[in-house]
Protein backbone atom coordinates (compact mmCIF):
# COMPACT_ATOMS: atom_id res chain seq x y z
CA UNK A 1 0.00 0.00 0.00
CA UNK A 2 2.42 2.55 0.94
CA UNK A 3 4.81 1.33 -1.71
CA UNK A 4 1.88 1.91 -4.17
CA UNK A 5 1.21 5.37 -2.94
CA UNK A 6 4.83 6.58 -3.06
CA UNK A 7 4.73 5.42 -6.71
CA UNK A 8 1.73 7.48 -7.97
CA UNK A 9 3.07 10.51 -5.79
CA UNK A 10 6.41 10.33 -7.88
CA UNK A 11 3.89 9.98 -11.43
CA UNK A 12 2.15 12.93 -9.54
CA UNK A 13 5.65 14.89 -9.58
CA UNK A 14 6.82 13.72 -13.02
CA UNK A 15 3.32 14.66 -14.67
CA UNK A 16 3.31 18.18 -13.55
CA UNK A 17 7.10 18.78 -14.86
CA UNK A 18 6.22 17.29 -18.06
CA UNK A 19 2.89 19.34 -18.53
CA UNK A 20 2.29 21.24 -21.42
CA UNK A 21 2.19 25.15 -20.80
CA UNK A 22 1.42 27.76 -22.36
CA UNK A 23 3.78 30.45 -24.19
CA UNK A 24 4.22 33.52 -21.07
CA UNK A 25 3.66 35.99 -24.70
CA UNK A 26 1.63 33.84 -27.66
CA UNK A 27 2.55 35.34 -30.24
CA UNK A 28 -0.52 36.65 -32.88
CA UNK A 29 -2.78 34.43 -34.12
CA UNK A 30 -2.77 33.58 -38.39
CA UNK A 31 -5.76 31.46 -38.05
CA UNK A 32 -9.75 32.17 -37.99
CA UNK A 33 -10.76 31.22 -34.68
CA UNK A 34 -14.66 30.61 -33.34
CA UNK A 35 -15.48 31.02 -29.47
CA UNK A 36 -18.30 29.08 -28.44
CA UNK A 37 -20.33 29.35 -25.19
CA UNK A 38 -23.43 27.62 -24.61
CA UNK A 39 -25.24 29.11 -21.73
CA UNK A 40 -28.71 28.05 -19.87
CA UNK A 41 -30.46 30.11 -17.11
CA UNK A 42 -26.49 31.71 -16.31
CA UNK A 43 -27.64 35.34 -15.83
CA UNK A 44 -25.95 35.07 -12.29
CA UNK A 45 -22.53 34.51 -13.58
CA UNK A 46 -22.43 34.79 -17.38
CA UNK A 47 -21.12 38.66 -17.72
CA UNK A 48 -17.64 38.37 -16.21
CA UNK A 49 -17.34 35.77 -19.25
CA UNK A 50 -18.51 37.53 -21.59
CA UNK A 51 -16.73 40.84 -20.37
CA UNK A 52 -13.26 38.28 -20.38
CA UNK A 53 -14.09 37.16 -24.63
CA UNK A 54 -14.75 40.81 -25.25
CA UNK A 55 -10.95 42.10 -23.72
CA UNK A 56 -9.10 38.68 -26.05
CA UNK A 57 -6.34 39.70 -27.59
CA UNK A 58 -3.97 38.20 -30.47
CA UNK A 59 -6.68 37.07 -32.36
CA UNK A 60 -7.53 39.16 -35.24
CA UNK A 61 -10.47 37.41 -36.86
CA UNK A 62 -11.72 35.95 -33.75
CA UNK A 63 -16.00 35.00 -33.88
CA UNK A 64 -17.58 34.82 -30.21
CA UNK A 65 -21.14 32.73 -30.63
CA UNK A 66 -23.20 32.36 -27.64
CA UNK A 67 -25.75 29.99 -27.99
CA UNK A 68 -28.68 30.54 -24.79
CA UNK A 69 -30.35 27.04 -24.58
CA UNK A 70 -33.95 28.16 -23.32
CA UNK A 71 -33.09 30.43 -20.43
CA UNK A 72 -35.57 31.42 -18.21
CA UNK A 73 -33.81 33.96 -16.09
CA UNK A 74 -32.99 36.79 -18.56
CA UNK A 75 -29.94 35.35 -19.85
CA UNK A 76 -30.20 36.38 -23.32
CA UNK A 77 -31.21 39.75 -22.75
CA UNK A 78 -28.02 40.17 -20.09
CA UNK A 79 -25.80 39.17 -22.87
CA UNK A 80 -27.51 41.45 -25.55
CA UNK A 81 -27.05 44.07 -23.16
CA UNK A 82 -22.75 43.62 -21.96
CA UNK A 83 -21.79 42.48 -25.46
CA UNK A 84 -24.37 44.09 -28.16
CA UNK A 85 -23.65 42.88 -31.69
CA UNK A 86 -19.87 42.08 -30.84
CA UNK A 87 -21.03 38.46 -30.49
CA UNK A 88 -23.63 36.48 -32.31
CA UNK A 89 -26.81 35.26 -30.11
CA UNK A 90 -28.61 32.55 -30.93
CA UNK A 91 -31.33 30.89 -29.52
CA UNK A 92 -31.28 27.01 -29.50
CA UNK A 93 -33.34 24.48 -31.14
CA UNK A 94 -35.40 22.25 -28.82
CA UNK A 95 -33.86 19.20 -27.81
CA UNK A 96 -34.02 16.10 -29.90
CA UNK A 97 -34.57 12.80 -28.55
CA UNK A 98 -31.13 11.14 -27.74
CA UNK A 99 -29.71 14.12 -27.06
CA UNK A 100 -28.67 15.53 -23.55
CA UNK A 101 -28.63 19.74 -23.54
CA UNK A 102 -24.91 20.35 -23.22
CA UNK A 103 -23.72 18.10 -26.32
CA UNK A 104 -26.57 19.37 -28.64
CA UNK A 105 -25.77 22.97 -27.48
CA UNK A 106 -22.01 22.46 -28.74
CA UNK A 107 -22.73 20.98 -31.83
CA UNK A 108 -25.32 23.61 -32.81
CA UNK A 109 -22.30 26.54 -31.87
CA UNK A 110 -19.84 24.65 -33.91
CA UNK A 111 -22.54 24.36 -37.07
CA UNK A 112 -22.40 28.24 -36.76
CA UNK A 113 -18.65 28.28 -36.13
CA UNK A 114 -16.45 30.25 -39.46
CA UNK A 115 -13.17 28.95 -37.70
CA UNK A 116 -10.55 26.97 -38.21
CA UNK A 117 -9.79 26.24 -34.70
CA UNK A 118 -12.83 26.23 -31.95
CA UNK A 119 -12.64 27.21 -28.55
CA UNK A 120 -15.60 25.52 -26.35
CA UNK A 121 -16.03 28.20 -22.99
CA UNK A 122 -18.38 27.27 -20.55
CA UNK A 123 -20.40 30.83 -18.35
CA UNK A 124 -18.77 29.90 -14.95
CA UNK A 125 -15.28 30.27 -16.52
CA UNK A 126 -13.30 33.88 -16.93
CA UNK A 127 -10.35 33.68 -19.64
CA UNK A 128 -7.32 35.80 -19.25
CA UNK A 129 -6.59 38.30 -21.99
CA UNK A 130 -4.48 36.28 -23.56
CA UNK A 131 -6.26 32.75 -23.17
CA UNK A 132 -7.66 32.40 -26.73
CA UNK A 133 -4.32 32.72 -28.11
CA UNK A 134 -2.79 30.66 -25.98
CA UNK A 135 -4.93 27.81 -26.60
CA UNK A 136 -4.56 27.56 -29.82
CA UNK A 137 -0.15 28.16 -29.84
CA UNK A 138 -1.06 24.55 -27.73
CA UNK A 139 -2.90 22.73 -30.11
CA UNK A 140 0.82 22.51 -31.72
CA UNK A 141 0.54 18.90 -32.87
CA UNK A 142 -2.51 17.68 -31.52
CA UNK A 143 -6.07 18.03 -32.77
CA UNK A 144 -7.56 18.98 -29.16
CA UNK A 145 -6.08 20.84 -26.54
CA UNK A 146 -7.68 20.86 -22.84
CA UNK A 147 -6.36 23.76 -20.98
CA UNK A 148 -7.41 23.04 -17.61
CA UNK A 149 -8.80 26.07 -15.47
CA UNK A 150 -7.57 27.49 -12.22
CA UNK A 151 -10.52 26.22 -10.43
CA UNK A 152 -11.90 28.61 -7.64
CA UNK A 153 -13.08 27.11 -4.24
CA UNK A 154 -14.22 28.90 -1.48
CA UNK A 155 -16.56 27.40 0.70
CA UNK A 156 -15.11 23.85 2.49
CA UNK A 157 -17.22 21.66 0.35
CA UNK A 158 -15.32 23.43 -3.07
CA UNK A 159 -12.00 22.93 -1.11
CA UNK A 160 -12.26 19.47 -0.03
CA UNK A 161 -13.56 18.21 -3.82
CA UNK A 162 -12.98 20.44 -6.74
CA UNK A 163 -9.18 19.78 -6.32
CA UNK A 164 -9.83 16.25 -7.02
CA UNK A 165 -10.15 16.85 -10.55
CA UNK A 166 -6.78 18.25 -11.50
CA UNK A 167 -4.61 16.00 -8.66
CA UNK A 168 -6.66 12.72 -10.30
CA UNK A 169 -5.49 13.18 -14.01
CA UNK A 170 -1.95 14.06 -12.85
CA UNK A 171 -1.77 11.28 -10.68
CA UNK A 172 -3.07 8.12 -12.51
CA UNK A 173 -2.90 9.46 -16.09
CA UNK A 174 0.84 9.13 -18.16
CA UNK A 175 0.24 12.71 -19.67
CA UNK A 176 2.63 11.77 -22.43
CA UNK A 177 1.21 8.78 -23.12
CA UNK A 178 -2.15 10.09 -23.53
CA UNK A 179 -0.95 12.31 -26.39
CA UNK A 180 1.18 9.43 -28.05
CA UNK A 181 -1.54 6.84 -27.86
CA UNK A 182 -4.39 6.09 -29.82
CA UNK A 183 -6.19 4.00 -27.14
CA UNK A 184 -9.25 6.03 -26.29
CA UNK A 185 -8.92 4.82 -22.90
CA UNK A 186 -6.18 7.01 -22.11
CA UNK A 187 -7.87 10.46 -22.35
CA UNK A 188 -9.10 13.07 -20.39
CA UNK A 189 -10.42 16.97 -20.82
CA UNK A 190 -12.24 19.84 -19.60
CA UNK A 191 -15.14 20.83 -21.11
CA UNK A 192 -15.14 24.55 -19.10
CA UNK A 193 -11.77 25.45 -21.65
CA UNK A 194 -11.55 23.21 -24.67
CA UNK A 195 -9.81 23.88 -28.29
CA UNK A 196 -9.76 21.74 -30.92
CA UNK A 197 -9.23 21.78 -34.50
CA UNK A 198 -11.61 22.26 -36.73
CA UNK A 199 -11.03 19.30 -38.99
CA UNK A 200 -10.46 16.84 -36.58
CA UNK A 201 -13.61 17.94 -34.41
CA UNK A 202 -15.63 16.80 -37.83
CA UNK A 203 -13.58 13.59 -38.28
CA UNK A 204 -14.60 12.65 -34.93
CA UNK A 205 -18.03 13.31 -35.37
CA UNK A 206 -18.48 16.25 -33.57
CA UNK A 207 -20.54 16.45 -30.69
CA UNK A 208 -23.07 14.19 -31.99
CA UNK A 209 -20.76 11.71 -31.98
CA UNK A 210 -21.10 11.63 -27.88
CA UNK A 211 -24.87 13.26 -28.25
CA UNK A 212 -26.22 10.79 -24.72
CA UNK A 213 -22.57 11.33 -22.70
CA UNK A 214 -23.36 13.43 -18.89
CA UNK A 215 -19.31 13.92 -19.75
CA UNK A 216 -19.14 15.29 -23.32
CA UNK A 217 -15.69 16.64 -23.13
CA UNK A 218 -14.27 13.43 -21.91
CA UNK A 219 -16.13 11.21 -24.88
CA UNK A 220 -15.19 14.01 -27.22
CA UNK A 221 -11.34 13.50 -26.56
CA UNK A 222 -12.15 9.56 -26.98
CA UNK A 223 -13.91 10.21 -30.21
CA UNK A 224 -10.88 12.68 -31.60
CA UNK A 225 -8.19 9.61 -30.67
CA UNK A 226 -10.89 6.87 -32.31
CA UNK A 227 -10.77 9.09 -35.49
CA UNK A 228 -6.96 8.86 -35.55
CA UNK A 229 -6.35 12.35 -33.96
CA UNK A 230 -3.96 13.14 -30.85
CA UNK A 231 -5.00 14.97 -27.97
CA UNK A 232 -3.10 16.64 -24.71
CA UNK A 233 -3.50 18.09 -21.57
CA UNK A 234 -2.09 21.09 -20.64
CA UNK A 235 -1.71 23.37 -17.70
CA UNK A 236 -4.98 26.35 -18.07
CA UNK A 237 -4.10 27.86 -14.48
CA UNK A 238 -2.98 31.14 -15.73
CA UNK A 239 -5.54 31.23 -18.61
CA UNK A 240 -8.73 30.60 -17.12
CA UNK A 241 -10.30 30.57 -13.73
CA UNK A 242 -13.72 28.43 -13.05
CA UNK A 243 -15.49 28.60 -10.37
CA UNK A 244 -18.11 25.47 -10.82
CA UNK A 245 -19.88 25.62 -7.59
CA UNK A 246 -20.71 28.06 -4.72
CA UNK A 247 -22.35 26.26 -1.89
CA UNK A 248 -22.80 22.36 -0.97
CA UNK A 249 -25.92 22.15 -2.31
CA UNK A 250 -24.82 22.99 -5.83
CA UNK A 251 -21.68 20.98 -5.34
CA UNK A 252 -24.01 17.92 -4.33
CA UNK A 253 -25.98 17.93 -6.98
CA UNK A 254 -23.83 18.81 -10.03
CA UNK A 255 -21.45 15.65 -9.03
CA UNK A 256 -24.64 13.36 -8.22
CA UNK A 257 -25.08 14.29 -12.14
CA UNK A 258 -21.78 13.19 -13.39
CA UNK A 259 -19.53 10.82 -10.86
CA UNK A 260 -21.61 7.87 -11.20
CA UNK A 261 -18.91 7.34 -14.09
CA UNK A 262 -16.09 7.58 -11.14
CA UNK A 263 -17.57 4.38 -10.28
CA UNK A 264 -14.85 2.04 -10.61
CA UNK A 265 -12.26 4.22 -8.92
CA UNK A 266 -13.65 4.88 -5.58
CA UNK A 267 -12.89 1.14 -4.07
CA UNK A 268 -9.00 1.54 -4.98
CA UNK A 269 -8.85 5.27 -3.44
CA UNK A 270 -10.65 4.36 -0.30
CA UNK A 271 -7.90 1.69 -0.45
CA UNK A 272 -5.06 3.54 -0.54
CA UNK A 273 -5.61 6.96 1.03
CA UNK A 274 -8.42 6.45 3.47
CA UNK A 275 -7.17 3.48 4.74
CA UNK A 276 -3.50 4.45 5.96
CA UNK A 277 -4.99 6.99 8.38
CA UNK A 278 -7.92 4.69 9.64
CA UNK A 279 -4.90 1.94 10.26
CA UNK A 280 -2.56 4.06 11.89
CA UNK A 281 -2.62 2.54 15.70
CA UNK A 282 -2.31 -0.39 14.22
CA UNK A 283 0.97 -0.16 11.95
CA UNK A 284 2.21 3.37 13.10
CA UNK A 285 4.90 4.03 11.08
CA UNK A 286 4.25 2.41 7.59
CA UNK A 287 0.76 3.74 7.35
CA UNK A 288 2.13 7.19 8.26
CA UNK A 289 4.14 7.59 5.20
CA UNK A 290 1.53 6.39 3.38
CA UNK A 291 -0.82 9.01 4.53
CA UNK A 292 2.36 11.72 4.20
CA UNK A 293 3.18 10.55 0.72
CA UNK A 294 -0.59 10.60 -0.24
CA UNK A 295 -0.52 14.72 0.97
CA UNK A 296 2.95 15.44 -0.99
CA UNK A 297 1.02 13.79 -4.25
CA UNK A 298 -1.93 16.64 -3.02
CA UNK A 299 0.44 19.25 -2.18
CA UNK A 300 2.34 18.64 -5.38
CA UNK A 301 -0.84 18.85 -7.86
CA UNK A 302 -2.16 22.01 -5.55
CA UNK A 303 1.12 23.83 -6.25
CA UNK A 304 0.61 23.15 -10.32
CA UNK A 305 -2.79 23.86 -10.63
CA UNK A 306 -2.95 27.02 -7.92
CA UNK A 307 -5.48 25.60 -5.56
CA UNK A 308 -4.95 26.16 -1.88
CA UNK A 309 -1.67 24.50 -0.27
CA UNK A 310 -2.72 24.05 3.48
CA UNK A 311 -4.83 23.20 5.13
CA UNK A 312 -6.37 21.45 2.61
CA UNK A 313 -4.00 19.26 1.49
CA UNK A 314 -4.00 17.84 4.73
CA UNK A 315 -7.32 17.09 4.36
CA UNK A 316 -6.79 14.57 1.73
CA UNK A 317 -7.62 11.85 3.37
CA UNK A 318 -11.18 13.57 4.04
CA UNK A 319 -11.46 14.43 0.55
CA UNK A 320 -11.18 11.22 -0.98
CA UNK A 321 -14.41 10.10 1.63
CA UNK A 322 -16.27 13.18 0.76
CA UNK A 323 -15.19 12.66 -2.91
CA UNK A 324 -16.93 8.49 -2.28
CA UNK A 325 -20.18 9.58 -0.68
CA UNK A 326 -20.58 11.94 -3.98
CA UNK A 327 -19.76 9.05 -6.09
CA UNK A 328 -21.97 7.01 -4.31
CA UNK A 329 -25.07 9.07 -4.21
CA UNK A 330 -24.45 9.82 -8.28
CA UNK A 331 -24.63 5.85 -8.52
CA UNK A 332 -28.09 5.53 -6.65
CA UNK A 333 -29.46 8.13 -8.50
CA UNK A 334 -29.00 7.11 -11.85
CA UNK A 335 -31.79 7.29 -14.04
CA UNK A 336 -33.96 9.72 -11.66
CA UNK A 337 -31.68 12.91 -12.16
CA UNK A 338 -32.57 16.39 -13.30
CA UNK A 339 -30.08 19.15 -14.32
CA UNK A 340 -31.45 22.48 -14.94
CA UNK A 341 -35.01 21.19 -15.50
CA UNK A 342 -34.16 17.86 -17.93
CA UNK A 343 -33.70 14.89 -16.84
CA UNK A 344 -30.07 13.17 -17.35
CA UNK A 345 -30.15 9.70 -18.50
Amino acid sequence: MTLAVGLLTAHTAVNALLLRRPPATPSTVDVAVSVLLPVRDEAHRVQPCLRALLAQRGVPRLQIVVLDDGSRDGTAALVRRVAGDRVRLVTGAPLPPGWLGKPYACEQLARLATGEVLVFVDADVVLAPDAVAAAVALLDGVDLVSPYPRLVARTWSERLVQPLLQWSWLTFLPLRLVERSRRPSLAAAGGQFLAVDRAGYRRAGGHAAVRDQVLEDVALARAVKRSGGRIALADGSRLAACRMYTSWAELRDGYTKSASAAAAAVVPLLLLYLLPPALLATAPWPMAVAVALGIAGRLVAARVSGARLLPDCLLHPVSIALFAYLVARSVAGRGRVTWKGRPVR
